[in-house]
């Protein structure tokens, strides 16, 4: 088959946007042609983008932009007349694409892939000011809620009824998991929950746990991540359990107000921040961590992390909401505790400190084998194939 790749390609890349490489790559060694059209606002695909529309991070050009790119829409025409697919896939739009580009796909049969909530939460976090999830369904509430500034309610308006339209016109939408696809459910929009897959550790890793407890977090510092959550909890556990390490994987706004509190909490000699690391230095952080830890406060639409922790036999503590709550399974892949519970993280933390769970070298070869059969690639893009021949049939 012959299939467009449509992603807006954020700055930086993310799990979606590592999808995309993944899943272009997976298609082309099952035999499919494929173009990869993405906007210019981040590394169009590190290069590899057949197709490059205009797209930016500036935010007054964005309350324009987002709620319908004409630069997005005639280079998915131009790339439509020139390549002639028989299906699109179409992995995120909503940040720098629009939504015209679902219009501007025509009649192509198209199927969506969404990987977050920003389709039905203008915050894309379903995450309160408070920090409590959002169970509403977006509408005044978001401003009234204290979400959305009036003037960022308004503008929204049009975005997200093209948003709307948008869905309806997919001829089918793949949610990344079981949580994304309730909340699109919830919205009026069926589903199909389809985990994203993720690449098998090398040949060459092996498990090399560190001989004192260490601690691993990696992703962005943002409040939804919760990572003062774990600070706490960590500083409870050094002045009356065991003595662990914390390693601090990431970048974001909250760094500085993060090391503050580990400051202020007396344990910023066992807290160390790495800043952002490549895939293989993440690799051989996890060889080394007792457990990963995702305290989120947001509901993870899946949670990529504790995948490829999964994968390399480290167990996963983490906020038993979305989709972390549905990938880890308690006692074999990792603990979940309630999101935001500081002493239930607590005791998480004493239990693989103090070695009472998960003792040795981490997770059974059981528990690796079936997380590799769950998030296999080649069978992700075999169902994901299947889906595109009946969306052509239709």
């Amino acid at each position: 088959m012959r299939i467009l790749l449509v992603g807006d390609w954020n700055p930086g890349r993310g799990g979606t946007e590592a999808y995309a490489l993944l899943l272009r790559d997976a298609l082309e060694a099952a035999g499919d042609e494929i173009r990869l059209l993405t906007s210019s606002a981040g590394t169009r695909a590190d290069g590899r983008a057949d197709y490059v529309a205009f797209g930016t991070s500036n935010v007054a050009a964005q309350v324009f932009l987002q709620i319908g790119n004409p630069f997005a829409a005639a280079t998915v025409s131009r790339a439509i007349k020139e390549f002639r697919p028989d299906a699109a896939v179409v992995v995120s739009f909503a940040h720098h694409l629009s939504p015209l580009v679902l219009w501007a796909l025509g009649k192509t049969p198209t199927l969506l892939m969404v990987t977050d909530y920003k389709l039905t939460c203008p915050l894309g976090t379903r995450l309160l000011p408070g920090g409590e999830v959002c169970h509403a369904q977006s509408g005044w509430i978001c401003h009234t809620g204290g979400c959305l500034s009036f003037a960022h309610w308004l503008r929204d308006q049009p975005r997200y009824a093209l948003i709307r339209s948008a869905l309806s016109r997919a001829a089918g939408v793949v949610a990344c998991g079981p949580a994304v696809a309730e909340d699109l459910a919830a919205a009026g929009f069926p589903s199909r929950a389809l985990w994203t897959p993720l690449a098998e550790p090398g040949p060459d890793y092996s498990r090399s746990r560190a001989n004192q407890p260490l601690f691993l977090y990696c992703g962005r510092l943002e409040r939804e991540k919760g990572v003062p959550v774990l600070l706490s909890a960590l500083s409870l556990l050094q002045s009356g359990g065991p003595s662990a390490h914390l390693r601090i994987a990431g970048s974001g706004g909250q760094r500085p107000q993060l090391e503050a509190l580990a400051t202020s909490l007396g344990i910023a000699n066992c807290v160390h921040f790495l800043g952002w690391l490549a895939p293989s230095e993440i690799e051989q952080q996890m060889a080394e961590a007792w457990a990963v830890v995702m305290p989120s406060l947001w509901a993870e639409p899946q949670g990529m992390v504790a995948v490829e922790a999964i994968l390399r036999g480290v167990p996963v503590i983490a906020s038993s909401i979305g989709g972390l709550g549905a990938l880890v399974e308690e006692g074999q892949t990792g603990l979940l505790f309630p999101a935001g519970d500081v002493n239930a993280l607590l005791r998480c933390l004493t239990a693989i400190a103090g070695d009472s769970v998960f003792s040795g070298r981490g997770l059974s070869i059981e528990a690796m084998q079936q997380a590799a059969v769950q998030f296999n690639v080649a069978h992700h893009v075999s169902q994901l194939r299947q889906m595109l021949v009946e969306v052509k049939r239709t």
